[in-house]
């Protein structure tokens, strides 16, 4: 007894061995299913395509975003944090792009970026938590306990991969949560060589599989020795590939040249996703704004860059989000509070650029909100069923006409 106390003590100094999240119970049975190279009744992955899936934690101001230049009650009702006509970036006759997305400028003239223009649904909630489950779930009226990414994993035929999705945070997203699968949660991937490398993260992980007994320890020391290896090997994996694109030193950038990593070196991964917070501006929006967009605009532009480098930029798609927009009228601490629709952006060698979905009218407001216009499980339709060649109506539970995104 007391061995087995002096084991969990052992793990508690380790502490950040297991706060990387590779080694829950649910990433072990994870490995174990692979090992097993088991097989998932339901849908057939059709194609090697991938999904990078990038959540604009916060609520993102959609009309300082895409900005509909020529009408004038954009100018009245945000005469603070409007953006100058002279400093935006025209798209069209009628929109414009908030100077900080430059970066995207390039993709947007080669066809190559989509925007959605008022995304959301019906009876929408202004709770970050309950709006961000339902864009993470595609479930509004229901509390769904698996994520509509986890759904697809879920029901993959092929053996089952440890990375075949990756969730790049500190915490897992309901969008990866699945049912049968286990969807690893890491805050960032050196962590795995710092796993694999370390002589005491090891010494924690033998201390796991010799702990025995009953309970939640019996089943994690089952499979320890799996977890040790399949580290290993990813390791080893991402060790042999060097970016070939030089990354912003920021948040964004730093998860997209990680999964531009996982990408180049894994060929099971099909969904990846990526989470950065920052965007709840109430109060102080201009400068914090402009800095998360430009972040978000270079990481994803070089991020782009090194796809099409390592021939993967027609194999990879790339749908960014929010779980709702801001409100039109600016508040008095320059900022906006919570909202509605919002723009969804979606780039890759693939897709079919341009603008999609009606803009919100500014004469005809929600409560003070942009009302939606197309229904963000659409978007998620079509991807799943364009791109990632599954059964749309199954995975959502229900049918949702698809938007013409893919080329």
């Amino acid at each position: 007894m007391a061995d087995k106390h002096s084991r969990r003590d052992f793990l508690v100094r380790s502490g950040s061995v297991l706060a990387i999240g590779l080694l829950t119970p649910a990433w072990l049975r994870g490995v174990a299913l692979a090992q097993k190279t088991e097989r998932l009744n339901g849908v057939t992955a059709r194609n090697d395509n991938v999904l990078v899936v990038c959540q604009l934690s916060g609520g993102n101001d959609g009309l300082n975003t895409v900005i509909p230049y020529s009408v004038k009650d954009y100018y009245r009702l945000r005469p603070g944090i409007g953006i100058a006509e002279k400093e935006q970036i025209p798209i069209s006759d009628t929109l414009a792009l908030h100077p900080a997305l430059k970066p995207l400028k390039g993709l947007w003239d080669e066809g190559s970026l989509a925007i959605i223009n008022g995304a959301g649904y019906p009876e929408h909630n202004r709770s970050h938590f309950r709006s961000m489950k339902i864009w993470q779930t595609a479930s509004p009226d229901a509390q769904a306990t698996t994520g509509w990414l986890g759904n697809y994993l879920d029901q993959l035929q092929n053996p089952v991969s440890p990375v075949a999705g990756l969730c790049l945070d500190t915490s897992a997203s309901p969008a990866m949560t699945a049912g049968r699968v286990s969807v690893p949660t890491i805050a960032s991937l050196d962590d795995i060589s710092e796993l694999a490398g370390t002589q005491d993260a090891e010494e924690a992980m033998r201390a796991i599989q010799q702990m025995g007994g009953n309970g939640g320890f019996a089943h994690v020391s089952q499979s320890t020795n799996s977890a040790l290896d399949a580290v290993h090997e990813l390791n080893s994996m991402l060790g042999k590939y060097e970016n070939v694109i030089e990354y912003k030193d920021d948040k964004f950038s730093s998860g997209f040249r990680q999964l531009a990593k996982l990408i180049a070196v894994s060929p099971l991964t099909r969904v990846a996703y990526l989470s950065v917070g920052g965007f709840d501006t109430h109060a102080g929006q201009a400068d914090k704004h402009a800095e998360l967009l430009g972040n978000f605009a270079a990481g994803l532009s070089s991020f782009m860059e090194e796809m099409a480098q390592i021939g993967m930029r027609d194999k990879v798609t790339v749908l960014a989000f929010s779980e709702f927009g801001r409100r039109v009228k600016e508040n008095g601490s320059g900022g906006t509070d919570h909202g509605q629709a919002g723009p969804i952006f979606i780039a890759g060698g693939a897709v079919k650029g341009g603008l999609h979905g009606e803009y919100p009218s500014l004469s005809d407001l929600d409560d003070g909100d942009l009302r939606y216009s197309t229904d963000f499980r659409k978007v998620y339709a079509t991807v799943l069923d364009r791109w990632l060649a599954a059964d749309s109506e199954k995975l959502l539970g229900g049918r949702f006409d698809n938007l013409p995104l893919f080329a």
